[in-house]
Order: C-alpha cells, then structure tokens, then sequence
C-alpha cells in the first residue's frame, strides 16, 4: 500500500518508520524545504526523533503534488491547529491522485473557534475523500524503535477497505484494531491530553501515588460523561483510545502535556511554557476548547473546569485541587 504522510515531526517521522518496515511504500512530506532536505541528507530527524536512523527506503519530499500522486492512504501528522490548513495544502495539491481513498489523521485536539474534531476539519475541506483518525498509547520514540503497541483506527470509510487498511498498518510490534465510533475515539485522544496535565500538576505538587490514583479514576468518568453528551459511545472510552490513552499520558516520563503540568505545578507560568516550548502542547489548546463546549451543553465536568481556570486564568494549581476535594459530596 502506498501512504503519504504530511508533517515530519516525531510522530509522523515514527509512523513512516513503522511502516516501511512492513514494506509499503512510503512518503515522508515535511513542511519546511530545509527540515527535508536535512532528513533526506543525514536519514535522521535531528529536531524531533533524534537519535533514531530512517530507513532509505522512505522517500523524503516537499512538492506535494508528486507525493500525493500514487498515495492510497494519507497520514496528516500535524497539530490540531495545523490540521485545516494542511488539509487546504493537500486539496491544493490532489491533483491526479486517483488511488486516494482515505485520509487519516493523528491530532489530539478540537479546532479552536468551531470545536470540530480532526475528522471533521477534513470532511469539511474535502468533503469527498473518507476521514478518520488513528489513536492510542503510544509514545513516538517507542513505536519508531519498534517496541510494542496497540492502537485503534476509526474512520467514515467502508468496513472493507477499513479492514484492509487495519491489515496494512498492523505489524509484528503494533496491533491496530478498528472502530466506527470516530467521535469517542478523537474525543478519548482530546480529553486525555486535558487529564495529563492535570496529572502532572499532581506530580509538580508532590501529591503522591494516592492523590493521582483519584485523578485517573475520577478523569475517566469525567471523561466519558463528556464525550457520550457530546455524541459518542461510552464503551470507546474504556478502549485504547480512552482509558489507554489516558493511563499512558498521565504516567509516561515522556509525555509532553504530563511533562507541562508538572513545570505548573512546581510553580511555572502557562504563558511562559507555552511560548518556551519547540513541542506543541496539545492539551493546552484542548482544554479552552472543551470548557467552550462544556460551558455551551451545560456538561458538569469540574476536573476540565479547574484546568482552564489554572491555564487562562491564573489559578494556582493548588488552589485548584482544593476546589475539587470540597466539592459537594455524592455517591459514586
């Protein structure tokens, strides 16, 4: 199968990996001409997966029309924020690409202003090409270096094709499994980069095993009440896009929105990393566009409420963890 994949940060670098050990035929499109030429040079993507050689068999381009062209399956591995205007650059681009049947995205996180989901965002700018994402807990670096994973893939296309495509990706060192519930799965993928922060925010303040424990589970709920008012299954969220997201993002030592809320928790401004960072932060974004959303459905969700607060308002993370420990009491 041929795949194009669009962004050469550590994910879409990781992913081109993967797939060119399982022998597809593979485009790597960076955005920058410097940032290709530089890969193509060393086979090394020294900003983002240092350390980790690509293999020769992935072609790096830039043009997008010639990448495009014999593409089955494109792979946007762009931040949420990017996602609409690269999807713009791809129907720009389409050209005589006549083999495409599906675009996948791997963003986690809602587009500011509209709230759409990555799928969305591509079914609104190419409205006649099947959408759907690819999700899970998963760690870059992992995947590239060929370490076990599990992912799950949703998307508007045929069962059949979807099927095939599930066959294509899946590997040796990464099991894909299927799902048609795109909203839960993108939903799982968003939400959890919110909780991660919070969960770091438990380690920058030193709460120990048992305070985070009661985030995670708490989280989880919060989690799925949100996603199934929002329209999705509530079964999804206890799936790897959900509950094996979330566990992987609050734990991982490499988790960029953990690894974000705990420099919060030690005391650091939200504005200060944000603009500090090389790295987009997912969550930080995410979590302004659910508190639009909750606020708008009328959704309770505390945990998501306190996040914004600490993020766009200022609120001491401390303070904010006394909000939600005297909380009118309830049953589970």
């Amino acid at each position: 199968m041929n795949f194009a994949i669009i962004g050469a940060g550590a994910w879409g670098t990781a992913f081109a990996i993967h797939l060119s050990r399982l022998n597809h035929t593979v485009t790597l499109a960076p955005r920058r001409f410097e940032q290709a030429l530089a890969i193509a040079s060393t086979r090394e993507n020294t900003d983002y997966l240092p350390g980790i050689k690509l293999p020769l068999s992935i072609q790096i381009g830039h043009e997008l029309t010639p990448v495009l062209m014999e593409a089955d399956v494109i792979i946007l591995a762009c931040p949420s924020q990017a996602l609409r205007e690269t999807c713009e650059r791809v129907k720009a681009n389409l050209g005589l690409a006549t083999q495409l049947k599906l675009i996948v995205s791997l963003a986690k996180g809602l587009e500011l202003g509209t709230h759409l989901r990555p799928s969305e965002v591509i079914s609104a700018v190419l409205p006649k090409i099947a959408a759907g994402s690819l999700s899970g807990p998963t760690n870059a670096a992992e995947v590239a270096r060929g370490r076990p994973a599990a992912m799950v893939l949703a998307a508007t296309t045929a069962d059949a094709f979807l099927a095939e495509v599930q066959a294509a990706i899946s590997g040796p060192t990464l099991r894909v499994y299927t799902s048609d519930d795109v909203a839960g799965v993108e939903f799982g993928g968003c939400l959890k980069n919110v909780y991660a922060i919070a969960a770091g925010c438990c380690d920058g303040l030193k709460l120990g095993d048992n305070a985070k424990a009661a985030l995670l589970t708490r989280a989880l709920a919060e989690m799925v009440r949100v996603g199934v008012a929002l329209g999705a299954k509530a079964e999804t969220f206890y799936g790897l896009g959900g509950f094996g997201d979330l566990v992987a993002t609050c734990t991982g030592a490499w988790s960029r929105n953990r690894t974000f809320g705990q420099q919060l928790g030690e005391g650091k401004s939200a504005v200060e990393l944000i603009a500090a960072s090389k790295s987009v932060v997912e969550g930080y974004r995410t979590t302004q566009s659910f508190a639009g959303l909750c606020k708008e459905r009328g959704i309770d969700a505390p945990i998501l409420g306190e996040m914004y607060r600490i993020l766009y308002e200022g609120k001491p993370p401390a303070e904010a963890l006394s909000a939600l420990m005297t909380r009118e009491l309830k049953r589970e």
